[in-house]
């Protein structure tokens, strides 16, 4: 007996966001996720001073092309001389803003739609979620090519195309979690005291639907870099000679039987990032998800 209230006391002191981030740092994967991450995007913010972008990053150099890995150029250098340690950490920056960038619009798009569809139900809904149901019927890269072909290579484009595939996933989420809370006392009330519909979701519904939106952003994040850098590497993404890890996989290819090390680089860069958001993400499911508490 006095065991369970030392224990009911111990979870009764910390708050829900207390209790998220205890259960969290006993997760080990998620705790090397969320390391991996913090040091990419330590990467990504210290790449600018560590690196002249104009003269390591993008401007040829043919007297070093071809260089194996070496003190002097840890990583090689490229088929144009330029050094791959360098490209390789300053495209983090790439990767992190389209996968981070692309997952915000998505929230945007898919919050918004999804919490329609929920509250206001009938034929509306109808429409939402059978137009959702035609975008995940389209591979998500199928769909990003023609959205890219039609408005054009760029980074922004990149971004508004990655993340309208990544929008139906929080449609679902969304009109679910609204649905689950939509009939509940305190929204009733909100109804009787004369609130706006928009103020009644957004200040009371949609506070208690967050933790399912927050899972899936952390990670849709993984699920975005890589279609970002598919699409690069497909040269639809983000345009040469900017250093992003997909198109450099396509630039070394070429070479990859005498100079694997071109693409071995920015490929492991890939699967590091993906790795961590994705073990970042499950940790952040288990925390959340009540049922695991113990």
């Amino acid at each position: 007996m006095a065991t369970r209230e030392r224990v009911s006391k111990k979870y009764a002191k910390r708050s829900t966001m207390g209790e998220i981030w205890h259960r969290l740092k006993k997760n080990k994967g998620a705790m090397i996720g969320l390391t991996l991450v913090l040091l990419i995007i330590a990467i990504a913010l210290i790449s600018s001073f560590a690196f002249d972008y104009d003269t390591q990053v993008i401007n040829q150099n043919l007297v070093n092309r071809f260089q194996a890995p070496s003190a002097e150029h840890l990583f090689g250098t490229d088929d144009l001389g330029r050094d791959i340690m360098a490209r390789v950490l300053y495209g983090a920056r790439y990767s992190l803003m389209v996968g981070i960038v692309a997952v915000l619009i998505a929230i945007i798009i898919g919050v918004t739609l999804g919490c329609i569809a929920g509250y206001v139900g009938g034929p509306i809904s109808e429409i939402i979620m059978r137009i959702t149901d035609i975008f995940c019927s389209v591979p998500t890269i199928l769909l990003a090519i023609a959205i890219v072909s039609a408005f054009g290579v760029s980074l922004t484009n990149l971004m508004v195309a990655v993340g309208i595939t990544s929008a139906p996933q929080f449609v679902r989420i969304a009109r679910a979690s609204i649905m689950t809370v939509r009939n509940e006392e305190y929204v009733e009330a909100a109804k009787a005291i004369g609130m706006p519909n928009w103020k009644i979701v957004v200040v009371h519904m949609l506070p208690n639907c967050i933790s399912p939106l927050i899972v899936q952003a952390t990670q849709r994040v993984a699920s975005a870099i890589i279609s970002a850098s598919s699409l690069s590497f497909l040269g639809l993404g983000v345009p040469q000679p900017a250093p992003e890890w997909g198109s450099m996989l396509s630039s070394g290819r070429n070479f990859i039987r005498d100079y694997s090390y071109m693409t071995f680089f920015p490929g492991l860069a890939i699967m590091l990032t993906v790795l961590a958001f994705n073990l970042l993400g499950d940790g952040v499911r288990d925390a959340i998800d009540p049922k695991l508490k113990r």
